[in-house]
């Protein structure tokens, strides 16, 4: 699929907040948006209310915006569109790449502002 059908068909999902958390115990009940295993540790990116609950880290906050698109692996230039326009708007962005969709952690206090200008892509 080109990039133009991508992004006329994009849709943002809010999935709630996360943290950030590197080499700490996370019980199995507690949700876990992804887990990046490096030679430095195990990085997992958790559920903010439960990490401050079992007293992690509890800064900065992240805000997961989905990106609701059908788009193939393969696809090619919808990460770089997406970063940019948040990059020029002054926006961090972390990018998740799942199997099924994109998964873009955002500073939660610019949550609102990432998905308006993500939606006007």
């Amino acid at each position: 699929m080109d990039l133009g059908t991508l992004l006329a068909s994009l849709k943002v999902v809010r999935r709630g907040e996360w943290i950030y958390t590197a080499n700490k115990a996370v019980p199995g009940d507690v949700p876990v948006l992804a887990t990046v295993t490096e030679a430095e540790g195990i990085t997992r990116i958790v559920d903010a209310s439960c990490a401050r609950e079992l007293g992690l880290e509890d800064e900065p906050v992240f805000t997961c915006l989905t990106l609701d698109v059908h788009s193939a692996l393969e696809s090619v230039g919808l990460t770089k569109t997406v970063s940019a326009a948040l990059a020029d708007a002054g926006i961090s962005c972390n990018v998740i790449a799942g199997f099924y969709h994109d998964h873009l952690l955002v500073p939660a206090a610019r949550a609102e502002e990432a998905e308006q200008l993500l939606t006007r892509l």
